[in-house]
């Protein structure tokens, strides 16, 4: 049963693998993730390999290799139990196996160890993750334009994300707040993002850590009248984050999303009320202006015949 589900998982996602496949970052990734592997295996190259095996053979796992690739499966299962979409399950893939080979690596000759962390650190500075460009409809606020924004009109709700580009959380995070805003944008309740990782300032005044050891990126506010009413995650007094999963159930439930939508849409209907009200009057207003000028106007005097 797991692995009809996994296969129909995979069948499903195919369309987007096959985008991945066309990227330096994912390519190169792959490529990392399985060199043990294919050094281990790979003939006329794993017959000059060291080995703990007793019988020898050099073109397959000893017992200590076993015992690291499992407690990789291990930790990458652990991991994918908090992982919400399918970036962040391939992202825990690449980086706990990047880690088991350098392990790999080291233990079975230094110099290649020395190569693959080498190897490692060149695809890190080169191939950035790819940034997610779908549909959304998401304000970017700037170090200037945030405060003026949120105050500008008291009836407007704004979930604002502050994130950081180089934080896999927040790109992990991004097609779920672009999905958000797609669902529950409307004029009452809008959806921001601040590059805190840009604008410093911001960070600051809005009490947002970039630090990775603080774990508070990303971060989302509620801002009802110009002032933050919920923020998620929570900070303890030592400034850490409190532990908190950014799923889309868990985000509609703790910003009464779908209250704040009604309310929303509340404030839709009576601006078109107030429109048509506005065009009713207008005609009125023009006919009302229109009578003194009449008025002046002396209607022919009738001839006596006529009376």
């Amino acid at each position: 049963m797991v692995l009809i589900t996994g296969l129909c998982t995979f069948l499903y996602h195919l369309p987007q693998i096959y985008k991945w496949l066309l990227k330096p970052y994912y390519v190169s990734s792959l490529l990392m993730t399985v060199a043990f592997l294919a050094v281990r295996k790979a003939p006329g190259v794993c017959e000059h390999l060291a080995t703990q095996r007793e019988d020898g053979n050099s073109c397959d796992f000893d017992w200590r290799e076993t015992e690291i690739l499992m407690f990789l499966c291990a930790i990458v299962m652990m991991k994918n139990r908090r992982a919400i979409t399918l970036e962040q399950h391939i992202g825990n893939v690449f980086l706990f196996s990047k880690v088991a080979n350098v392990i790999l690596f080291f233990r079975l000759d230094i110099r290649l160890g020395i190569v693959y962390l080498a190897l490692c650190v060149a695809c890190v500075m080169t191939c950035k993750p790819p940034l997610y460009m779908g549909p959304e409809y998401i304000k970017y606020f700037s170090d200037k334009t945030i405060d003026e924004e949120l105050q500008k009109d008291s009836r407007i709700s704004w979930i604002v994300e502050f994130y950081a580009n180089w934080a896999s959380d927040c790109q992990s995070f991004a097609p779920v707040f672009a999905d958000l805003s797609i669902k529950y944008n409307c004029a009452g309740l809008k959806f921001g993002k601040v590059d805190i990782g840009r604008y410093g300032e911001v960070s600051n005044r809005y009490k947002v850590s970039t630090s990775p050891l603080s774990k508070q990126l990303p971060t989302l506010v509620l801002f009802q009248e110009g002032r933050e009413m919920i923020r998620r995650p929570m900070v303890d007094k030592k400034g850490r984050a409190v532990s908190w999963t950014f799923s889309e159930e868990n985000i509609i439930r703790e910003f009464n999303l779908n209250e704040l939508f009604q309310k929303s849409k509340k404030l839709n209907k009576s601006r078109d009320l107030k429109e048509e009200e506005q065009s009713d009057v207008q005609p009125k207003e023009v006919s009302n202006m229109l009578l003194p000028e009449t008025a002046d106007v002396q209607p022919p005097t009738e001839s006596k015949k006529d009376q």
